[in-house]
């Protein structure tokens, strides 16, 4: 009785070297591509470290860090949002 493919499940591993040489070698990647993650991570890390040994405001550094990520016009956006609520608190 041959074996069935489950739909969405990729080549049948068992029959298939191949197959298992390329799950391997994506696995590899996934792992090498995590380590350098982590390394950059660290990276990162002793740069936020430094801002802070010279005097500067961490938490602002990484909300000016995300900022910056955003599109201009969704920022735009999201300040007259938090304008308008903080006005509604009276908080502005």
């Amino acid at each position: 009785m041959p074996t069935r493919r489950r739909p969405g499940r990729g080549p049948d591993i068992m029959d298939n070297s191949i197959a298992a040489d390329q799950l391997k070698a994506i696995i590899e990647r996934i792992e090498r591509l995590e380590e350098e993650k982590k390394a950059l991570s660290e990276d990162i890390k002793d740069v936020y470290g430094e801002a802070k040994g010279n005097g500067f405001d961490t938490k602002i550094i990484r909300k000016i860090v995300a900022i910056r990520k955003q599109d201009h016009a969704e920022r735009k956006e999201q300040e007259a949002i938090m304008e308008l609520y903080l006005e509604a608190l009276g908080m502005a």
